[in-house]
């Protein structure tokens, strides 16, 4: 099988062309910048967003499947950037080409916030209603309306959850407080009540690459399936760095308006697409951590 993997330099995509590789496929990684794509896989590079690049790049990769990851995260400004109206013409153009060329299937990546928070905190992806509240989440379900509707073509939506773990910027909740530690740093937050989702970056990207290999179609959750605080993430990551001394619990006014849980139901990823996470936690942690000391030259 040959896939094409678009933003395969990034956060998530780093990870997905690795999972993919080691599953015997082979890799066709797209990013802006080809130097920036790591590992055994043919690297291009350029902007999806140029006019014709869409197409010149289906046609030069003739891929049997399409992983599509690119869009802007620029963090803190891809909420509300008008690069969101560019990146879904993109995705539409790409899956036009696709179409074209005779492309098997189409698995685009879109983000838990295309929900509208359930009372119960837990989002399905067959009854919670969809109702984005941000341009990036209306963006991508706008996305997803048409492509499920083109119908010749195997169709899977990925939603991603909290993601956490290497290479994650650095002002996110799991990477500030890693690095916060690993420099002997205090670390505040609010009173971290807030129950999220949280699944390890690398275990996203395996799940990625188990969804583009299966049959299933149509949205699928990418997460772990477990809600934790936010101040027990804190209080984990204070115990593995040995520094429980510099997590300051409620240094910080609570965010208003927060929902107060938000979890994945993930029986099609784990049934269906027949995915499960390779590690726990805290172990998912404990590397994070080890990953940031090592990048910011902390303590050993």
């Amino acid at each position: 099988m040959r896939v094409l993997v678009t933003g395969a330099s990034g956060f998530v995509g780093r990870q997905t062309i690795g999972a993919l590789a080691r599953a015997g496929v082979e890799v066709h990684a797209h990013a802006q910048h080809a130097e920036k794509v790591d590992g055994a896989v043919v690297a291009y590079g350029g902007d999806l967003r140029a006019p014709g690049a869409a197409g010149a790049l289906i046609n030069r990769v003739r891929p049997d499947t399409v992983l599509h990851l690119a869009w802007n995260v620029e963090h803190g400004a891809f909420w509300t950037s008008r690069d969101n109206l560019d990146w879904t013409a993109a995705t539409l153009l790409l899956a036009r080409a696709a179409l074209d060329a005779g492309v098997q299937r189409f698995v685009g990546v879109g983000t838990c916030f295309e929900y509208r928070w359930p009372d119960d905190g837990t989002c399905n992806e067959g009854t919670t209603e969809i109702a984005p509240a941000t341009l990036y989440a209306v963006a991508k379900d706008a996305a997803r309306r048409v492509l499920q509707e083109l119908g010749d073509i195997s169709f899977a939506w990925a939603r991603l959850f909290y993601l956490y773990g290497p290479f994650e910027h650095e002002a996110r909740l799991v990477a500030s407080l890693a690095a916060k530690l690993a420099r002997g740093e205090a670390a505040p937050l609010s009173r971290g009540l807030a129950v999220r989702d949280f699944l390890d970056t690398r275990d996203a990207g395996a799940a990625l690459a188990a969804l583009v290999l299966s049959e299933t179609t149509g949205a699928v959750n990418i997460a772990s399936g477990e809600g934790v605080s936010v101040a027990s993430i804190a209080e984990r990551l204070g115990a593995i760095a040995g520094r429980s001394d510099l997590i300051r619990v409620g240094a910080l006014p609570d965010r208003p308006d927060e929902p107060p849980r938000i979890v994945a139901d993930v029986r099609r990823l784990r049934d269906e697409v027949r995915f499960r996470p390779s590690r726990t936690l805290d172990e998912g942690l404990a590397e994070t951590y080890a990953w940031w000391r090592a990048e910011v030259g902390g303590r050993p």
